[in-house]
């Protein structure tokens, strides 16, 4: 991305002379021409529902990557001569506060050309007088072409499917997935790295996951959808604060293990640092229907001992655990991060609403 895309990007705002290219310093374009097409993965997301990372196998994943940069790489090429989803509505439900997840599908639902309704408060729908998610899936019916949920509850996305003839996305349940944010988590990663998606590599990182796996949806999500890239990763480092029991939903990191991860667990942060490629950090933990702020006991700024190279992922909004000092620096790429959950989600939502061919022959 050239100096004044960039500055178009940030709404015409300059960017510092020193500031590294955080939206992306390996271009799209590099994570597209490393990824070989195998477009027929994506044609079974045709009116898929999207609950858990581990509906995602590694194939899958690389194509939806591979489409992703091609959105990211010309979006341009998608605005003539009809855009994909012109006459497609998708019901946005938002029953928790969000603004990059929000914000970033219905982005992503307006630059394929498709219009939106948008509900930011269950208090203003018949929730509030009673009703079950069952029979509002019921009603989405004959409003939309598909649905993105997001709810306190864990078990919100499976009670609407019970009656949705239209397809749902998973946008955060409760404190058990986030599979969408966990797209974009990697999809930043190979673009940061596009070699790594070569079943040949010998290039392995270290990554260093600072939160709580059993109540943060982001690390759950992103730790599943890592297992599928177990061959490139050497080591997790799951860094908590030691007072966080059980540290693990049952079975879960067993089930990680079993999938190829190497993963141990520390509560010292910085001794681990210097040995560690990315670093994935998240502050806030789910407690019933409420959260904690874990962003006191763990810290990054300019001076923690990072490893020359390392990136910094964070599914944002940031606390104390993130210091702005870090903005400037060539780890930020958790801007880079947020940018392309635009263009994931724009990957996605054209599968599972059937118009995946019409995006195949652009280049």
């Amino acid at each position: 991305m050239v100096g004044a895309e960039r500055a178009a990007f940030n709404g015409g705002a300059s960017f510092k002379p020193e500031r590294p290219d955080v939206y992306g310093a390996a271009h799209p374009k590099d994570l597209l021409r490393a990824i070989e097409e195998e477009h027929d993965h994506l044609l079974s997301l045709a009116n898929s529902h999207i609950v858990s990372s581990a509906q995602f196998s590694r194939r899958l994943l690389l194509q939806l990557f591979r489409l992703a940069a091609k959105f990211e790489a010309n979006p341009d090429r998608f605005t003539t001569p009809v855009k994909p989803l012109s006459d497609k509505l998708l019901i946005s439900a938002f029953y928790e506060p969000s603004t990059r997840t929000r914000l970033s599908f219905e982005s992503a639902w307006h630059r394929l050309g498709g219009d939106i309704m948008s509900i930011t408060d269950r208090q203003s729908t018949g929730i509030a007088k009673g009703e079950s998610l069952s029979d509002v899936a019921e009603m989405f019916n004959n409003y939309g072409d598909c649905v993105v949920l997001r709810d306190s509850g864990v078990n919100s996305v499976t009670e609407m499917m019970e009656t949705l003839r239209i397809p749902i996305i998973n946008a955060g349940n409760g404190v058990d997935e986030h599979p969408t944010q966990a797209l974009a988590d990697l999809y930043t990663i190979l673009k940061w790295q596009p070699d790594l998606t070569k079943d040949d590599t010998d290039k392995k990182i270290r990554i260093a996951i600072v939160g709580v796996p059993n109540r943060m949806r982001t690390v759950r999500s992103f730790l599943i959808m890592l297992a599928r890239f177990s061959n490139i990763v050497d080591e997790v480092v799951v860094v908590h604060d030691g007072k966080s029991d059980p540290l693990y939903a049952p079975d879960q990191k067993e089930s990680l293990v079993k999938d190829g991860l190497n993963i141990r667990e520390t509560t010292k942060l910085h001794s681990i640092l210097p040995e560690m490629d990315v670093v994935y950090i998240n502050s806030i933990a789910w407690v019933k229907n409420d959260f904690e702020v874990m962003g006191n006991d763990f810290a990054l700024d300019i001076n923690s001992p990072f490893k020359k190279d390392a990136i910094i992922l964070h599914p944002l909004a940031r606390g104390e655990e993130l210091c702005t000092s870090l903005d400037n620096s060539v780890h930020n790429w958790y801007f880079a991060q947020a940018r392309g959950a635009v263009f994931i989600r724009m990957a996605l939502l054209t599968c599972m609403v059937q118009r995946t061919e019409m995006v195949m022959d652009v280049i």
